[in-house]
């Protein structure tokens, strides 16, 4: 298979992303010498931006031909901003992908027992095919216990521990939002995971844990590190993959870098002098040392929103009976 058959299977395939994360798009011998080596010290700029706006098309196209609209509901509870806004613009998604999107709004006053009342109707709403409740929650509210009350098939995000297992057992047919838009940029990318060593900076049960597990069934060879590993640069200087999302501004600097790596930078931190919104990866002096990076913003945010409207349109079809 060429190059740009692989290109279309990372972002058009009918089978969905699950296909794409579990199966090596291309061998190792394919872009071997772009991964290890470099290219002339130029880094390509991955560009999510411009990738989850083509995913996005390819899902309103294939939502348009099913039997009914795929159905989200979104619970938010009290009015932090950063929850208000990636709330809105999951709403935004869903208007440009054709899918029903239902907002639910309580106060962070609300009793964990009316949460989880309202969870319970959602799970039996035969017109809703995902639910999530935006994250974090109140101290007042068990997080586990909310996310333990989705049932497992409109478990949008794949933080239910039936989920988990199945990523672990290799058979999940959802994964979350972060580690599953990697997996298409990577793909989109021909930067190939099968024999390489690959760094996780960042142990979250959101992102860095099912990063490694992805990328392990990817045949990749996996290094976890978090705040307590002792010479974090000794493991990051390891890596032909570096993903770093520990929610640390300028943590990863040049020569924390293998030459020719490709640099996945998931964090998003806002800059207390400039108000800017910055990675934990020290862009400007990395991307002339690696051979891929992402920017921030506009490289792994766009993805994961992409891939949440994936993954709605993954369990809409389930619900309906259609292949995947």
């Amino acid at each position: 298979m060429g190059n740009s058959a692989v290109v279309y299977m990372a972002i058009h395939a009918d089978s969905c992303y699950t296909y794409i994360i579990t199966k090596p798009a291309l061998s190792v011998k394919d872009t071997d010498s772009q991964c290890a080596e470099g290219r002339d010290g130029m880094s390509t700029i991955l560009d999510g931006k411009a990738l989850a706006a083509s995913i996005r098309q390819e899902i309103r196209e294939e939502a348009a031909k099913l039997p009914r609209k795929p159905g989200i509901a979104v619970i938010l509870v009290g009015e932090d901003p950063a929850s208000q806004l990636y709330v809105r613009n999951k709403a935004k998604d869903c208007a440009e992908c054709g899918f029903l999107s239902n907002r639910i709004d309580f106060p962070a006053s609300v009793s964990e027992e009316e949460l989880l009342g309202k969870i319970s109707k959602l799970n039996a709403d035969t017109a809703i095919d995902g639910v999530l409740v935006q994250l974090p929650l109140p101290a007042s509210i068990d997080e586990r216990r909310i996310i333990e009350a989705i049932t497992p098939e409109k478990d949008v995000d794949a933080f239910h521990p039936l989920n988990v297992g199945r990523m672990v057992h290799g058979d999940s047919v959802i994964w979350p939002c972060t580690p599953a838009g990697i997996a298409v940029m990577l793909d989109s990318y021909h930067i190939p995971v099968d024999g390489k060593t690959c760094v996780v900076v960042g142990r979250s049960d959101i992102v860095g844990k099912p990063m490694g597990l992805l990328l392990l069934q990817r045949h990749g060879t996996v290094i976890y590190c978090h705040r307590r590993t002792p010479d974090l640069a000794a493991m990051t200087r390891q890596a032909d993959i570096l993903i770093v999302a520990a929610g640390h501004q300028g943590l990863i600097t040049a020569d924390m870098v293998k030459a020719g790596a490709a640099v996945i930078d998931v964090a998003m931190n806002r800059d207390p002098v400039t108000g800017k919104f910055t990675g934990d990866v020290c862009f400007d002096e990395v991307k002339d040392k690696s051979s891929y990076i992402t920017p921030v913003p506009g490289g792994v945010g766009p993805m994961t929103r992409a891939m949440l409207m994936k993954n709605v349109l993954t369990l809409a079809k389930l619900h309906m009976g259609l292949p995947l």
